[in-house]
């Protein structure tokens, strides 16, 4: 029987490449995004893929159509057997020009959506003792990175749920992942006015991904190298990390 799999934000980006590999493998993926015209793309482009590709225009904030969508599954009988819980945006954000409005809206996406899609799938995957959830993060959730307060805070915010949930959803059956991508060429990073080391395509990260799931890891992080260099700033002391952000700094 072909794995059933919800993935969010998959309209574009990483979720449309993720969309794609796992409609290649023969998956049943109900991909959810807010732009219909770009799931219409998205279904378009799939046809002929071997897999079965739903699509629904579902906004991570609206909790209501959240459980409308997931309760639609539930009444037709539908086992997940994976959710990837990947729709996230991005703004840039600056000390000197602060606002709050634009720390709101990422908290809001970024972490809010993800709440309101668990609240859905833990109550589903805890109640049966089966299923993976995959949270989608990110290696600026290590450190405080210049220019990245707001996208970061949300992503470390992240890293730290899984981080304190991992063991407690193990004990009830519930495989929980966080996945922790580096720069990935998306419509967001086209958003970055600096140098982005280590950037991969969108396609290359799916593939991590897709093998990182199927293996026994808690945290998926890639590309390796620039991986090791942000958990490096982490461990740093703040006088010598603090100098490598001013040096980030002047660079911009």
């Amino acid at each position: 029987m072909a794995m059933k799999i919800w993935i969010t934000g998959g309209s574009s980006g990483l979720g449309y490449a993720l969309v794609q590999a796992y409609l290649r493998a023969g998956c049943h993926v109900f991909a959810t995004a807010r732009d219909e015209i770009k799931l219409s793309v998205l279904e378009k482009e799939c046809h002929d893929l071997p897999g079965r590709l739903e699509t629904a225009s579902v906004d991570v904030c609206d909790q209501a159509a959240i459980r409308c969508f997931y309760a639609d599954l539930l009444a037709r009988d539908i086992v997940l057997n994976r959710v990837i819980l990947n729709a996230g945006t991005h703004i840039p954000t600056s000390a000197i020009n602060f606002s709050r409005a634009a720390h709101e809206k990422l908290m809001a996406v970024n972490y809010g959506g993800v709440l309101n899609c668990l609240d859905v799938v833990l109550a589903d995957f805890t109640r049966r003792c089966s299923g993976q959830v995959a949270i989608v993060s990110s290696v600026a959730g290590y450190r405080g990175l210049p220019g990245a307060g707001g996208y970061g805070a949300t992503k470390a915010a992240l890293i730290n749920l899984c981080e304190s949930m991992r063991e407690e959803l193990d004990r009830e059956g519930v495989d929980l992942r966080l996945i922790n991508p580096g720069f990935v060429a998306t419509p967001l990073t086209e958003k970055n006015d600096f140098p982005m080391p280590f950037l991969i395509s969108a396609e290359k990260a799916a593939s991590y991904i897709v093998r990182g799931l199927d293996r026994s890891v808690f945290e998926i992080a890639f590309p390796r190298r620039f991986v090791w260099l942000m958990k490096l700033l982490r461990v740093l002391p703040d006088g010598v990390f603090f100098s490598i952000s001013l040096r980030m700094l002047r660079n911009r």
